[in-house]
């Protein structure tokens, strides 16, 4: 992968000829820019922390932090181009727009948000997800947009009726930046289905939604409300004058830029791992986690565990999300990281973390019998409704540091073992090995290795596992900028030959007494989740 080698790039020239390509993703805690060239090479990156917030039983992001995030974003990134490379950003060759996937932002005729964003995290669209998984035939998550929309209906709220359009957090911002309003589909096959061979929504699900009881007195019919669909490199627009200043209010980001179909963060989270073709699976790992198996048939029914979606150039997928992977770990990371301060001492907190982590390998997979729940929200693939963070030891389970981070390791990717364990033994999907890629695998080979054994297969990380989706999300713009000539084999071919033609991967394969560790320790995992669900009612 040419990902993070610019020794032989003249960065300053390809900026200022506006041929670098910028992609942003929107991700749970952390809005991130990538700044690419035409092979996908890291001219410039920028960041945002923000966080979602639960407000009245919902989690959420306001409109405002949307565009205040963003902005500061940009800014970071202009700061760090200017700072490698002398030269201020002006100009786009392309860009592209991701988020987390799913999730609800309903709109007027007028273009008014009609209630706050509903995000993927929220899981009370229980009884609205089951009525569409029997009326489509196909496992509907709680998450999914179309599964937000038909709870709004069943509830009878006030907005229903007023409905102009429905879209992700991706959608909403490509939307503003370019007065289009479309979707890539692999952000798209989390809204509603897509039918892979016609690349749209599948029609006969459509007539089925159209057809549900609540759904039918609705003055409005759900393909008026959806975004339209495009595959990868189609034209969704330019970015408009006003896109530009929602940017960069400064004034010096120009428009015209060719803007790519917008995308979830699991379709650039293929990208970023070149796993698009049959046969190659990815997991991203974040606050929430994800696995996408790209497949070469149909599963043999429905599977709960199991997502139907799709790549960005709609083929499809299996995918096992779970909705905690990161979230508590970083918390326990945060508290620990007092203890230097507390004694006085100034430590490098990556230094720090890739300690912790690296001493989380000298402990037995099993952790002494130390467990971890990190439940930070509810946890659908453990039948776990409202979630709470529990670490529990019995009383001969000795209480060392080794076996404490090993056991939130474990955790971070216990929920994914479970669904993943579905997908490989029942459904028996043939997956050679894993790419993985998000911020806890920047430590050479700790959760690489803790995660090779959970699933009992190899698990590969490039040079690019922590950039993570933003720079998939550049490497689409690119994409979407190039002259048709020179597509060649399309997005897969594109992938193969330019930008990881010289993969850098390390490969981790599973070790015998891991996996028997694991295998152990997820056993009692899945045993004691009765204690959290009852640990979620009692602190309710």
């Amino acid at each position: 992968m040419t990902g993070t080698d610019t020794t032989a790039v003249d960065g300053a020239s390809l900026i200022r000829d506006g041929k670098a390509h910028l992609g942003i993703e929107f991700g749970s805690t952390r809005i991130k820019a990538a700044l690419v060239d035409a092979d996908g090479r890291l001219l410039g990156s920028g960041a945002h922390d923000w966080e979602n917030r639960y407000v009245e039983q919902n989690w959420t992001y306001g409109l405002d932090e949307v565009w205040g995030g963003l902005q500061t974003c940009v800014a970071a990134l202009q700061t760090d181009v200017e700072a490698r490379w002398g030269v201020h950003l002006e100009r786009l060759g392309g860009l592209g727009i991701s988020a987390m996937m799913h999730g609800y932002l309903a709109f007027d005729a007028q273009g008014e948000q009609l209630v706050d964003f509903r995000t993927w995290r929220n899981t009370y669209t229980t009884t609205a997800a089951a009525r569409l998984t029997q009326a489509f035939g196909q496992n509907i998550p709680l998450r999914w947009s179309v599964s937000h929309l038909l709870h709004a209906v069943l509830e009878g709220e006030e907005h229903i009726e007023r409905l102009d359009h429905i879209t992700t957090l991706a959608g909403y911002v490509h939307w503003k930046l370019t007065g289009r309003k479309v979707l890539g589909v692999g952000d798209a096959s989390g809204v509603f289905p897509i039918d892979s061979a016609t690349g749209s929504y599948d029609a006969t699900m459509v007539a089925a939604f159209d057809a549900l009881p609540e759904v039918a007195q609705m003055p409005w019919k759900i393909g008026d409300l959806l975004p339209q669909v495009l595959p990868a490199g189609a034209d969704a627009g330019s970015l408009t004058d006003e896109g530009a200043r929602l940017l960069d209010p400064s004034g010096s980001l120009q428009a015209g830029a060719p803007v790519a179909p917008p995308e979830g963060d699991a379709g650039t989270g293929m990208v970023a791992t070149n796993s698009i073709r049959p046969g190659t699976g990815n997991v991203s790992a974040g606050t929430s986690a994800f696995a996408m198996v790209v497949l070469d048939r149909e599963l043999t029914g429905i599977r709960e565990e199991i997502d139907l979606v799709t790549t960005p150039a709609g083929d499809p997928v299996a995918m096992i999300h779970t909705n905690n992977c990161t979230g508590d770990l970083d918390a326990w990371l945060g508290m620990l990281g007092e203890l230097p301060a507390l004694m006085g001492l100034e430590v490098d907190r990556e230094e720090f973390y890739r300690r912790l982590f690296g001493h989380a390998l000298e402990a037995p997979a099993d952790c002494d019998g130390l467990l971890s729940y990190n439940y930070l929200s509810g946890e659908h693939q453990t039948g776990v409704a409202t979630g709470r963070p529990l670490f529990l030891r019995g009383q001969d389970s000795g209480l060392k540091l080794a076996s404490f981070m090993r056991a939130q390791l474990n955790a971070a990717f216990a929920a994914l073992a479970c669904g993943m364990k579905v997908l490989l033994e029942q459904e028996k999907v043939p997956l050679t090995s894993l790419f993985a890629h998000g911020g806890i695998f920047r430590t050479e080979g700790v959760a690489q290795q803790v995660l090779a054994d959970a699933l009992n297969t190899p698990v590969a990380v490039g040079d690019t596992a922590g950039e993570g989706g933003a720079w998939g999300m550049a490497v689409l713009a690119a994409f979407t900028a190039l002259p048709e000539a020179e597509r060649g084999a399309g997005l897969a071919g594109y992938l193969e030959e330019r930008v990881f033609s010289d993969a850098q991967v390390t490969t981790r394969d599973p070790e015998a007494e891991g996996v028997a560790g694991y295998a152990s320790w997820l056993e009692r995992y899945q045993a004691g989740l009765a204690v959290e669900r009852l640990a979620g009612e009692v602190l309710a």
